[in-house]
């Protein structure tokens, strides 16, 4: 019977094959009380299991496939690192001795507290990196039980395609899954920041998550068709349904083909106005991506990796080889770093705990100044790294004046330190804000007035002005980028910049939806940053658009307040007379 699930296309494309079902171990165990006598031998298993995990891994870091993406090696490298950390390796020996439990009741208890702290940060892509917790944990309850970690799919010819559909997947069993050439992931988990988007995005393979019922639903075999531009996905499909996506199918790689060949071709429109297109990325690995898409930049270097599944801070030196890898390998081209963005969700020995309302409390700069000595390391850092490349420092969700102004003192303090040890850097090193507090975007001129850029986060500044939260599947369909209050804003802050002379870069999701380019464009907007496989696309709608003349379709939906109406307009926008 044919039937159509929705979910979230991360990667666009379509992809049309039959389905191959993958299963995972489930955090729902037993629990029993183990008799004194056993109590070494059941550490002895659970310390086998990790064992065993730690094997696989390093088994999976040998069998990467040869100009695979970096972002597998980095994966595999940052679950590696969760597996080593002492919260997951030696904690549950604990819970098994004190508590007199089986290991895989020890793991959920300990796992089960670690998903706590990851589920109060309010940053997307921080908090799903809980998801890679979970992905270790089952590993290690498989070994455990004796799984395997990974079974192959069974054998498929050439006429067929095969589309990996799970419940959720780990960059570890991608990495397997890429020796098998699947056409495509659905997953029922995830989000657009994910690792299974990730390393879709990497590979350039249509993919949806947040199906949410797709493993269940979905049979062994079954042809399907994944509409990853959509994030539309058709189980057995009639002819007339198939024909037409064969042909869609044919029409979208031949489109990508020619946006590939506009890499080295500059960000130009048709009436002479030069717009920079440059990268988001989180790891600096995705230089390589970035370049590769033409990017001409890195406008956001999110720097949270580094503290991510770790009980030890990252120091000084870690964070200074980080950045200094990606100024270099950007050869000149700039690169713009934000200071970790990290919510309320510290453990109790460094004195903080999760406030009731993670968005509004500790994070991103305010807690920055609550820390100023690891604050200084971490500007200490980017400072040595911008004497290797153009380098500029963003600080996110600053909100006023006096947060300004405190961060500038500790960003003087720490060139102090650098001149007290002679240690070279640029002198010059641009200072800018994330504009993502409607507070900042209506007290604008404070910002102009003492900062050298400005970086519009229209992910938070929605969810700020909008009082919603986009994680919330109840609430998520009122996240409107054409709100007519968020067009304003936008408008404001765009034109405001402008006229006293300082750079504003847009780097929301925003900034890479090519059905909103054309906009940006006639409100002002210059300086986009996305990523990476966003950038051919959004470039081909610089290089067909009128910057001049869409000036006046953009005041026009200003002018606008009824959604239907506004969405009327942007379609006219959008349309080939433009």
């Amino acid at each position: 019977m044919s039937f159509t699930l929705h979910g979230i296309g991360v990667s666009g494309g379509i992809a049309i094959g039959h389905a191959h079902l993958v299963s995972h171990a489930t955090l729902e165990v037993d629990h029993f009380v183990i008799p004194p006598h056993q109590i070494a031998a059941e550490s002895l298993r659970f310390d086998a299991a990790i064992q065993t995990v730690r094997a696989e891994f390093e088994t999976l870091r040998g069998e990467i496939p040869a100009g695979a993406p970096a972002e597998f090696s980095a994966f595999v490298d940052l679950h590696r690192m969760i597996l080593d950390d002492a919260t997951l390796s030696s904690e549950p020996r604990r819970i098994i001795e004190t508590e007199q439990c089986n290991a895989e009741w020890a793991i959920k208890v300990q796992s089960d507290t670690l998903l706590a702290q990851f589920d109060a940060i309010e940053d997307n892509y921080l908090r799903e990196r809980r998801n890679d917790v979970v992905q270790v944990v089952e590993r290690i309850l498989k070994a455990l039980s004796g799984q395997p970690g990974y079974v192959p799919p069974p054998a498929t010819d050439a006429e067929h395609e095969r589309i990996l559909v799970a419940h959720d997947l780990s960059p570890a069993d991608v990495v397997q899954f890429k020796r098998h050439n699947f056409a495509s992931f659905i997953t029922d988990m995830g989000g657009v920041t994910s690792h299974t988007a990730v390393v879709a995005r990497s590979l350039n393979i249509p993919s949806i998550v947040a199906l949410h019922r797709a493993r269940e639903l979905v049979r062994e075999g079954e042809l399907i068709i994944v509409d990853g531009s959509c994030g539309v996905l058709i189980v057995d499909p009639d002819e007339r349904v198939l024909a037409e996506y064969q042909r869609r199918k044919l029409a979208f790689g031949a489109e990508r083909s020619k946006l590939a060949g506009l890499r080295d071709t500059p960000a130009v429109t048709h009436d002479g106005v030069a717009v920079e297109l440059h990268a988001n990325i989180e790891l600096p690995e995705d230089v390589a991506q970035a370049l590769a898409n033409g990017a001409t930049g890195i406008g956001l270097f999110r720097s949270e990796f580094l503290f991510l599944n770790r009980s030890d801070l990252p120091d000084e030196d870690e964070q200074f080889e980080a950045y200094r890898s990606v100024a270099q390998a950007m050869n000149g081209l700039p690169v713009t770093i934000r200071t970790y963005d990290l919510g309320a969700d510290k453990q109790t020995e460094d004195g903080f705990t999760v406030g009731a309302n993670p968005a509004l409390g500790l994070r991103a700069i305010r807690l920055c100044l609550t820390e100023p000595q690891r604050f200084l390391s971490q500007l200490r850092a980017l400072l040595r790294a911008s004497h290797y490349g153009n380098v500029s420092i963003l600080i996110p969700m600053l909100a006023s004046s006096s947060e300004i102004d405190q961060t500038l003192q500790l960003i003087a303090r720490a060139k102090a330190s650098l001149d007290d040890e002679q240690i070279p850097y640029n002198r010059n090193v641009r200072i800018g804000s994330m504009i993502e507090v409607p507070a900042a975007a209506l007290a604008l001129d404070v910002f102009l007035r003492k900062l050298d850029f400005l970086s519009i986060g229209t992910n938070d500044l929605i969810q700020y002005t909008l009082a919603i939260d986009r994680a919330d599947e109840s609430v998520a369909y009122l996240y409107d980028p054409l709100h007519p209050a968020i067009l304003s804003l936008v408008s404001g802050i765009i034109k405001r910049a402008n006229k006293a002379g300082v750079p504003v870069t847009m780097c929301g999701e925003m900034a890479g939806d090519v059905t909103l380019t054309r906009l940006l464009l006639g409100l002002g907007l210059r300086n986009f940053s996305m990523h990476a496989a966003h950038v051919p696309d959004v470039k081909q709608q610089v290089l067909h658009a009128d910057a001049t003349a869409l000036q006046t379709a953009a005041r026009t939906m200003l002018r606008a307040s009824d959604p239907v109406r506004l969405k009327m307009l942007l379609a006219r926008m959008n349309s080939p007379i433009h």
